[in-house]
């Protein structure tokens, strides 16, 4: 049995079934008893180590006994002291969390082989048309192309012309002294956000970001770490629609999460009625 499992089973059930599965087994050699209850040697083998020295492994063998030991005798302790109602309760949500564990990762087992993971770009559109008041910005976000330059850099005056007008050569151009940046983000169709921008370039964080993240502008920026210069295409601003594309991911868990809940109903659906043909389920009336 693995013991990591064993030690997690025994701190979620506070230890109520663990004194069982520790009695005495004649063929195994015990390395501590508490009443009825025995830690073996298999149960603690797979937590030591190779990479422990003899000393380490000692002490943590030695830490172990004296908190399973611990555990057991609070238990013992628990189950004469507390009052019966309480032992009751506990017994009942033991037994609740161990109907949960189970039947959710069987259900999940079932769901992850059917689920259908499929969504095309009908319905994502789809959703987002009738969801588009749900997905107001609540900050800016900014299409935009930028590089981040040594501050040395030596033909900084021809890279701003190739990011101002950024026709098809512009792009090849710096594209083949990519090279000699620190940063390059061409791709000025991708959604940013301001936070993660500001991340992107730093320098930001010294000024008024709206300042400078504007449609249409051009902003050159510097500090100890390089020159940042960039072109912005677009901005939306807090509570505008946030376009498609950058809501996407949001959007395809969304409609993941609905198909699993609808295939779980379903299928506990399908299991009650199968039960109930089969006469394994029945409701017997008062």
């Amino acid at each position: 049995m693995n013991l990591k499992l064993l030690g997690i089973t025994c701190l979620v059930f506070g230890l109520t079934s663990c004194g069982k599965l520790f009695k005495k087994q004649e063929d195994k050699p015990a390395l501590a008893r508490v009443g009825d209850a025995y830690l073996y040697q298999e149960d603690i083998a797979s937590l030591v180590t190779a990479n422990m020295s003899k000393e380490d492994s000692a002490a943590f063998v030695s830490n172990y006994i004296n908190t399973w030991a611990s555990k057991q005798l609070l238990m013992n302790k628990s189950k004469i002291n507390l009052p019966e109602n309480k032992l009751a309760e506990f017994d009942r949500l033991v037994s609740d969390y161990k109907t949960d564990l189970y039947t959710r990762a069987y259900l999940e087992a079932l769901v992850q082989k059917a689920l259908d993971t499929t969504i095309t770009e009908e319905q994502l559109t789809a959703f987002y048309q009738e969801q588009k008041e749900n997905f107001k910005l609540n900050e800016r976000v900014v299409q935009l192309r930028f590089v981040v330059l040594p501050p040395q850099f030596l033909n900084m005056e021809e890279v701003k012309t190739k990011l101002k007008s950024f026709k098809p050569e512009d792009k090849q151009f710096l594209d083949s002294i990519a090279v000699q940046f620190k940063k390059i983000h061409l791709n000025d169709s991708i959604w940013i956000s301001t936070s993660r921008l500001t991340t992107e370039i730093p320098a930001l964080t010294a000024v008024k970001p709206d300042d400078y993240l504007k449609k249409s502008q051009f902003f050159e920026l510097q500090d100890s770490l390089g020159v940042y210069l960039g072109k912005v295409n677009n901005v939306l601003k807090v509570n505008d629609i946030a376009p498609l594309p950058y809501v996407e991911p949001n959007i395809k868990q969304i409609i993941l999460n609905r198909r699993r809940l609808e295939l779980m109903r379903k299928l506990e659906t399908e299991l009650i009625d199968e039960a109930v043909k089969t006469k394994d389920f029945e409701i017997y009336a008062k």
